[in-house]
């Protein structure tokens, strides 16, 4: 009996263990799938975008820069692909383990059930059960024997059924890693596949490298150029933010205080700026993309070129690529401030929204006009392409005469 109680035992823990195992095991493969499918999603935009500007590409810091990220995304895919036939590998070698229990398992129960038929029949002395029951010398020992029979019958019974579950189990798992082993076959076969792609990307990036570093003054000469341009932008922005705060004050001051000035602050606000304002930054890292398809080709801030020795980066928005003729969006509820052509920038639209600020540059058409209400993801005009055949929106993201990093208000991608 105690025996029997083991094997229940270990039986029962092991099960627990395996279903444990398959859950976790799960929740990685369907995290790994899920990732998998954003970066498959991700280099399809890049392949649709990219092949727009095929034909009129140049080479250029801009084809660099887009060739980057391609490679940054085609090598997230292949390290992806890596964990999931790491996951496979552990997957077939946990399914080997639990084949080699229930193997172990099974062996030991088919034994035990088989000594229990031969103790049962020493016991018998070879009679027949009738004979085995009525050979009884008093009523109590007959009432022994007929309980002891069942006792017998229940535990061969029980013994049967786990031999029965165990033998299906088994083969469930032999099924299960079959289709693992089939699974890191196709794995495999796509890893390899995304290695030869990432090899292309390195060998076209390094020619793009090449080409380049050999025009480094003039590269030079461009981003100087570019950071000119930029720095006329921001002090018009600048002194359309001052403008709305002065306009903001006189108001202000006109209508006996009512407004209120938020913490922090030099803009009066109405309670419904004040609203706007603080929804505006309840959705940091949530605002949509002011396209709707696209990559960060240049992001925030100044840095060493990742694959450009020699040449820094400066920006103070992201640039980010698309589609030619792509709509642009506002990323939020606000009011239209500013339209205006700036140099190097073309079309440009700064709206506000409460004390925070979006700006969207290198539009060729504007569909808004100032002081226009707009809601979240109303198009406020199509991008620009320029003479490499690119087609960029550049964007900004301010609080006040405060500029921020754009890329941590939008969803991440």
């Amino acid at each position: 009996m105690w025996t029997r109680r083991l094997h229940t035992f270990i039986l029962l823990f092991f099960f627990i263990g395996c279903l444990s195992s398959l859950a976790q095991t799960s929740k990685s493969r369907e995290e790994l799938e899920r990732e998998k499918a954003q970066v498959q999603a991700r280099l399809k935009e890049f392949d649709a975008i990219l092949k727009q500007t095929t034909a009129t590409k140049k080479t250029s810091i801009g084809e660099l820069n887009a060739l980057t990220r391609q490679f940054q995304t085609q090598n997230r895919l292949v390290n992806t692909l890596d964990r999931e036939v790491r996951l496979i590998n552990q997957e077939i070698s946990d399914t080997e383990k639990k084949i080699a229990e229930l193997e172990f398992q099974l062996k030991d129960l088919k034994a035990e059930y088989s000594r229990m038929i031969y103790n049962s029949s020493k016991l018998n002395r070879g009679l027949s059960i009738v004979a085995f029951v009525f050979s009884s010398g008093t009523f109590n020992q007959l009432y022994m024997r007929l309980k002891y029979l069942k006792q017998y019958s229940d535990s061969r019974k029980q013994q049967a059924a786990q031999i029965e579950k165990l033998s299906a189990e088994l083969s469930e798992q032999r099924k299960l890693l079959d289709e693992r082993k089939a699974d890191k076959v196709t794995v495999l076969s796509e890893e390899q596949k995304e290695r030869a792609e990432l090899e292309r990307l390195r060998k076209s990036q390094q020619s793009v490298v090449n080409t380049l570093s050999k025009k480094e003054r003039e590269i030079q000469r461009q981003i100087a150029a570019t950071k000119k341009q930029q720095d006329q932008l921001n002090r018009m922005i600048k002194q359309v933010i001052e403008d709305e705060i002065r306009r903001a004050e006189a108001e202000s001051k006109k209508e006996n205080s009512t407004t209120t000035k938020k913490a922090g602050t030099s803009m009066p606000m109405t309670p419904e700026a004040a609203a706007l304002s603080n929804s505006f930054a309840g959705n940091k890292g949530r605002l949509p993309w002011p396209v709707e398809t696209g990559f960060v080709s240049q992001g925030y801030g100044t840095y060493p070129h990742p694959t450009l020795k020699g040449i820094t980066l400066d920006s103070d928005g992201i640039d980010i690529r698309t589609q030619p003729n792509s709509n642009v969006r506002s990323v939020f509820d606000g009011v239209v401030t500013k339209i205006t052509t700036m140099p190097g920038y073309g079309g440009t639209v700064i709206i506000k929204h409460g004390e925070y600020y979006t700006m969207y540059s290198r539009l060729k058409t504007i569909s808004v006009k100032s002081g226009q209400n707009v809601k979240a993801k109303d198009i406020i005009g199509q991008v620009g392409t320029n003479a490499e055949g690119e087609s960029e929106v550049h964007f900004q993201t301010w609080k006040g005469l405060q500029i921020m990093d754009p890329a941590t208000w939008i969803t991440s991608k």
